[in-house]
């Protein structure tokens, strides 16, 4: 058959001037374009010319799958070989994902020619990718060096986003620009941390669907590779992509009974405070597994599909941090860090995401109110032994100003002070006096000394009562009083975000000390706070024997209504789906009124914003000793109020009652 094509080849090349130097040339891609595509695969391949080099990895060298051995499977569906047309891989961090996305490129530009899109959250990164890991994939790779042409070459083709070979060219994009992704055909596609995309990327619709559609005209030989660390249970595109696949899990044998098994958390076991001490228990024989077993057992392990997917082109792997090489993430420091992580959402849901490679599950159901009415102590007006810092939050309505006072402590445990219901009508100034009034009054702590407010945060609104807000805060001054907007999302990194100036000149410019406006994640705090109303108050034996309230622990005041309660748990966290079809998380209030809740937010927002949660032992020490200080102030004679006594020569935070020069 070669034969014939080369007859047909030369005939038709025939028409072309006989001294046309670059006939043979055009012979020989033609008969390259016919060919088959070759039967070795990825991981073959990889194994035989893939180089790792000390810029982008920490074991240079050859690249050994067998180090990885997981990954084969993976590297092997990407084969042309294989039936596969879509692949997905949800993992965790670390496991080797990007090095394999990296040996399919390779493969792609010596093996199997044909346009290339990778993709990745954002055009940085995608830059970031190009100069960390496909230069040094190039570099160190004589056969791919031979096909791309140094970038200093003229005309080269070769440019940080761009790679030109025979057959084909490598096209590096972010997932926030369309033009990007609708700018080729690509008969492959390398989607890196969808989680990460956007939405809706320029009004044009979902990122992975704009890249998917290049391959349409490839029909079966295209292929798509999604990988992705995955996120937030309902809104993970990964997960989402995984439970569509045949989600097949890494099995690997026990070296004790020989049972086939794939590694879950659960099995891992470890000494409560011992981390070091953990190991794998057999699901068969219940034997604890070592460590030192893992090298052996991933090497006798193999692909099992656990699902029937729709469309049988599409298979899905899964990996977890368990799996990881020994030399890389050991057991213990799984262990190490998940005790670590417990009490603090942010570090739980990293290492769900980042060490196990599954999604985060917010918990947005409301506490039962009723249990919560009934737990109320007897502590108000004054400030409980725990609180050490006031702040506030103030939700403004047309008719009146509602303002929630809390104190706050070590580890984030919380307490209601007082609810405050100010009457009038917003658009007038009188109700504005009372709320600059209450920034001046004190309440007493449990100890005597007396408490100001650290910090008001006030709701900006909706448009309604915007500008009174931003004129009372301008007046107040912005170091008592702050200014926030609620925005949507779960950034547990960086839940209060800014500020921005709102006070600019009619030439655009921002005038000095004019109001910031701080833009808050309301739906981190409203999840922290549901987590934190959810824990159980010990027992009175419990509390005889001196037990502590467990961290973040929320106490409530004998002075609250049933209807105040209502409004703290009057919201549910629900998925739904937008107008474009896409899901994601939202709160939806469950009843009329949520003030409380609100209110709620804004005072923790304004407790961040103070940096308590980033206060260490010795911080809370010298609140705890400015407070005892404060005390024995209040207890002195009226004469001789505000004299520091000598026996504890400390600053008094601007908080405490008695300092007159708070503005």
């Amino acid at each position: 058959m070669s034969d014939a094509i080369s007859k047909n080849s030369a005939k038709s090349a025939s028409s072309f001037d006989e001294g046309f130097d670059g006939r043979a040339e055009i012979i020989t891609a033609w008969n390259r374009g016919l060919a088959p595509d070759p039967a070795l695969t990825v991981s073959a391949w990889a194994d035989r010319y893939r180089f790792l080099s000390s810029r982008a990895s920490s074991e240079a060298g050859r690249y050994r799958t067998d180090r990885t051995p997981y990954m084969r499977g993976v590297m092997d569906a990407l084969s042309p070989g294989s039936s596969a047309r879509r692949i997905v891989f949800m993992k965790a961090a670390q496991v080797g994902a990007t090095e394999a996305g990296n040996n399919w490129i390779g493969y792609c530009i010596h093996q199997a020619p044909g346009p290339f899109l990778g993709v990745q959250p954002t055009t940085d990164l995608a830059k970031r990718l190009s100069q960390q890991r496909i230069e040094p994939l190039i570099d160190e790779s004589p056969e791919l060096r031979a096909l791309i042409l140094p970038s200093r070459s003229r005309d080269s083709g070769n440019t940080v986003l761009a790679k030109k070979f025979a057959g084909g060219q490598l096209v590096l994009t972010g997932a926030n620009s369309a033009v990007g992704l609708r700018s080729m055909p690509a008969r492959y596609v390398f989607l890196d941390e969808v989680d990460a995309y956007e939405g809706d990327v320029d009004g044009e619709g979902d990122p992975v669907a704009l890249a998917v559609a290049r391959t349409r005209t490839f029909g079966h030989r295209a292929k798509v590779f999604l990988v992705s660390t995955p996120t937030i249970k309902g809104l993970s595109r990964i997960e989402r992509e995984f439970e569509a696949s045949d989600q097949r899990r890494f099995f690997v044998p026990c070296p004790h009974c020989g049972m086939l098994q794939w590694l879950k958390f659960e099995r891992l076991k470890w000494t409560s405070g011992e981390p070091s001490s953990a190991a794998y228990h057999c699901e068969g024989c219940d034997q604890p597994i070592a460590e030192h077993h893992k090298t052996a057992m991933l090497s006798a392990g193999e692909w099992r599909a656990t699902a029937t997917p729709a469309d049988p082109h599409c298979v899905g792997f899964h990996i977890s941090g368990l799996y990881s090489p020994v030399g890389w993430l050991g057991w213990a420091d799984i262990a190490r860090e998940w005790e670590a992580a417990q009490g603090d959402d942010a570090a739980l849901k990293a290492a769900k995401n980042t060490l196990l490679g599954e999604t985060w599950q917010e918990r947005g159901e409301a506490p039962d109110w009723q249990r919560l009415y009934e737990r109320r102590e007897d502590f108000a007006p004054l400030v409980p032994g725990c609180g050490l810092i006031l702040t506030a939050g103030a939700d403004v309505q047309h008719d009146r100003i509602e303002v929630d006072i809390w104190a706050w402590g070590r580890r984030l445990t919380s307490a209601l002070v007082e609810h405050i219901v100010l009457e009038g009508d917003t658009c007038r100034e009188e109700v504005w006096g009372k709320l600059t009034a209450l920034l001046g009054q004190t309440w007493r702590h449990e100890n005597g000394a007396r408490m100001r407010i650290a910090r008001l945060a006030i709701d900006s609104g909706d448009g309604r009562n915007t500008a009174a807000v931003y004129s009372w805060v301008r007046r107040v001054g912005v170091g008592q009083a702050l200014a926030i907007k609620g925005v949507e999302g779960f950034d547990r990194s960086t839940p209060v975000d800014g500020p921005t100036y709102v006070d600019v000149n009619e030439h655009g410019r921002t005038i000095r000390r004019g109001v910031k406006l701080w833009k808050v994640s309301v739906a981190v705090f409203k999840s922290e706070t549901y987590r934190f109303l959810r824990l159980d108050r010990p027992t009175d034996e419990e509390l005889a024997a001196d037990t502590p309230f467990p961290d973040g622990f929320v106490h409530l005041p004998k002075s609250v209504t049933a209807e105040w309660v209502k409004q703290l748990v009057a919201e549910q966290l629900v998925t739904v789906r937008d107008r474009r079809g896409f899901s994601k998380l939202e709160w939806r209030q469950m009843r009329e009124r949520n003030e409380a809740l609100d209110c709620r937010v804004y005072a923790r927002a304004a407790a961040w914003l103070l940096g308590i949660d980033r206060f260490d032992d010795a911080k809370f020490e010298t609140l705890e000793e400015e407070l005892r200080v404060a005390a024995e102030d209040e207890a002195r004679p009226a004469d001789q109020r505000g004299l520091t006594p000598t026996t504890a020569p400390v600053r008094r935070s601007d908080w405490l009652g008695r300092h007159d020069k708070w503005f």
